[in-house]
């Protein structure tokens, strides 16, 4: 590996313990305002990178513009890393029963549920890994129904070839306005795309910025209608949707964030070790950049760091100039 080739990462959030710093978090990042121009920039956020699981709601774009009709909530788990409780396992069911698919049908890794309270719980009831209870779940049982609603294989729904996949591609290219030329294969199994930072936040603009009767509103309308479906209890993207009115959020793992205001500004950014602890921290200076009252943002900066139970340090994003 050519370390010339790198990414020119930058820090964008610092540990401390005590007086000293601790850990420091490189990465890059990128705020949009609502016209599209670079309001702040750290790092090299035109580097391509693989966006995870954020790609979900671009996904859900493409599939309710092949036809797909679900109802809010559902569509909401179609573009989720749910945690895995019970009513998120339920609804992914239900898109399934509704479609007329059965549950082995899916084509995802199996897994325990994400969330720490719902994997115990769902250990403590003797369950182990399934597909249902992977966070993918929600998105794989709606590209079977898609599939269904248009006559499409439902046993290659994850080959390149496939219709479905395809329509994705093209849909992905389009909100982020970038040619797809890096394709690998995500955990759960779907295609996942190499992409740059200011891309995607172009991308997640367009979610919100969409007219009504959009499949870009439509998505981004049941993601903020449902937080709650988009990641889980507990869960930082949840509960920051339901802070910051009219906000929309998706994380991706290995260090993955990407948000969209109400008024189409937007903020992307890359962790670059993957750590998720940085991910929403990193983000909130750019959110306070892009004018969003810094009151709403407390719970997610200045994380505490503890010591025999007390707090002796902060876990915070580096102020941007």
């Amino acid at each position: 590996m050519n370390l010339a080739s790198f990414p020119a990462h930058t820090p964008i959030a610092v540990q401390t313990r005590g007086e000293k710093v601790e850990s420091v978090h490189f990465g890059s990042l990128v705020a949009l305002d609502a016209a599209g121009e670079i309001v702040v920039q750290r790092g090299e956020p035109s580097a391509l990178m693989y966006p995870r699981s954020a790609l979900k709601p671009l996904f859900a774009v493409a599939m309710v513009r092949a036809g797909l009709a679900l109802p809010a909530e559902q569509l909401a788990l179609a573009a989720a890393s749910h945690s895995g409780s019970a009513d998120h396992r339920d609804t992914a069911a239900k898109i399934l029963a509704e479609a007329g698919v059965e549950a082995a049908a899916l084509g995802n890794s199996t897994d325990l549920p994400y969330g720490v309270a719902e994997r115990e719980a769902w250990i403590r009831e003797g369950n182990g890994a399934t597909q249902l209870a992977q966070n993918c779940s929600g998105k794989h049982a709606a590209m079977l129904a898609t599939c269904v609603l248009n006559g499409w294989d439902t046993t290659t729904y994850l080959q390149h070839e496939h219709p479905l996949p395809t329509l994705m591609r093209e849909v992905v290219e389009e909100l982020t306005g970038e040619p797809i030329t890096v394709i690998s294969t995500d955990g759960c199994g779907t295609e996942v795309f190499a992409l740059s930072l200011i891309g995607m936040a172009r991308a997640f603009s367009a979610l919100v910025s969409a007219p009504v009767g959009t499949a870009e509103h439509e998505v981004a309308a049941a993601m903020r209608a449902y937080p709650e479906m988009v990641a889980g209890e507990g869960r930082d993207v949840t509960e920051l949707m339901r802070a910051v009115p009219g906000l929309l959020a998706k994380d991706g793992f290995e260090g993955i964030q990407f948000i969209a205001l109400e008024d189409g500004s937007a903020v992307a950014l890359k962790v670059a070790d993957g750590s998720d602890r940085a991910r929403m921290p990193a983000a909130v200076p750019a959110l306070e950049a892009l004018g969003v009252n810094p009151e709403l943002l407390i719970p997610f900066n200045n994380l505490s760091v503890l010591g025999g139970g007390h707090n002796v340090g902060h876990l915070a994003g580096l102020p941007l100039p």
